[in-house]
């Protein structure tokens, strides 16, 4: 006696029904669309706000006046180019961009020198690590003016500590502020001691990202730590690098708080001669002292063009380390 038995037909799969606001249905899916394309954008629309209103319009509102003779009173003629023209015959001009380059030669390469060395010696183990992480920050909480006033004392002519210090050798007294290479290195001084810790922090943190992998592969293979210093470290590091270098460029160039507050005098003469005015400092003082603001926003603009250029020197050098990319 055979049994047959039917084996049950195979269920058929259900379609899920699809929602009113699908992205494939109608006005619903058009609206779930435009919300997703356009969400990014309005989310980051703020920060371009701000940089249309306190950067773009700036920029252009002074490569405008600078092709004006611009006075205080708002009185303008419109004189083209003259501003640029005069400028670059003006020998007081020139003078501040060689002060500018010199201070920033004399205190940023020091200061990166010393940020790696710093953020290498931070990056190994050793007693109360944190303590000393903690306290190359301290320069940046210290007010500006502290710094200045503490500096200053310390570069005093007839009672300064570096004279001093200098005399237990039989150098004479020097008076800081009134050679130009003596103002340099005190103005340089206090952009090291300022920003040093900053650009070792940053460092350190790009040195905690590179795998310890590379350095165990190293030691197994005999590389000195110094080897591995400079075929792994400094390799890993150039992006790191080269954003420090972009930053240390543009305040270099743009020095202007060290020299006015080296200096006291609130003319912005960077010294009797101005054998330490800045660009910075020129540009102020043709603005708010000589009321010129056509001339002094002619200055501000070749200083952008300034920045532009050692930028990109600068970038030409540090992209060669760890390779030829």
């Amino acid at each position: 006696m055979t049994l047959h038995v039917d084996s049950p037909a195979p269920a058929r799969p259900r379609t899920p029904r699809r929602s009113p606001g699908h992205r494939g249905s109608g006005r619903g899916g058009g609206l779930a669309r435009f919300d997703l394309r356009a969400t990014p954008y309005f989310l980051v629309s703020p920060y371009f706000l701000l940089f249309a209103v306190f950067g773009v319009f700036p920029l252009g509102y002074t490569l405008w006046v600078s092709l004006y003779d611009w006075e205080l009173a708002g009185d303008k003629s419109f004189v083209g180019l003259e501003n640029y023209i005069s400028l670059i015959t003006d020998a007081a001009f020139w003078n501040t961009v060689a002060n500018t380059l010199a201070m920033f030669v004399i205190s940023t390469v020091p200061q990166l020198v010393l940020a790696l060395v710093l953020a290498n010696a931070l990056n190994k183990r050793i007693r109360g690590r944190l303590f000393f992480r903690l306290g190359v920050l301290l320069p940046m909480i210290t007010s500006v003016v502290a710094v200045a006033v503490v500096f200053t004392q310390l570069y005093g002519r007839d009672y300064g500590m570096i004279n001093w210090f200098l005399g237990l050798f039989g150098v004479d007294a020097i008076n800081w502020q009134n050679e130009r290479w003596t103002a340099w290195i005190a103005i340089s001084t206090m952009v090291d001691w300022r920003w040093t810790g900053y650009n070792a922090i940053i460092l350190l943190a790009a040195m905690q990202t590179i795998p310890k992998d590379l350095y165990e592969a190293a030691a197994l293979d005999g590389a000195s730590a110094r080897r591995q210093f400079w075929q792994i470290t400094i390799p890993m590091l150039r992006p790191t690098l080269i954003f420090i270098v972009f930053i240390s460029t543009i305040g270099g160039l743009t020095l202007f708080t060290e020299p006015v507050l080296f200096d006291g005098n609130p003319t912005m003469a960077g010294g009797a001669t101005g054998q330490y005015q800045t660009v910075a400092m020129f540009i102020v003082k043709e603005a708010f002292r000589d009321f010129d603001f056509g001339y002094a926003a002619a200055a501000a603009w070749l200083l952008f063009a300034l920045i532009l250029i050692g930028t990109l020197i600068n970038y030409s050098f540090t992209r060669r380390i760890g390779g030829n990319k």
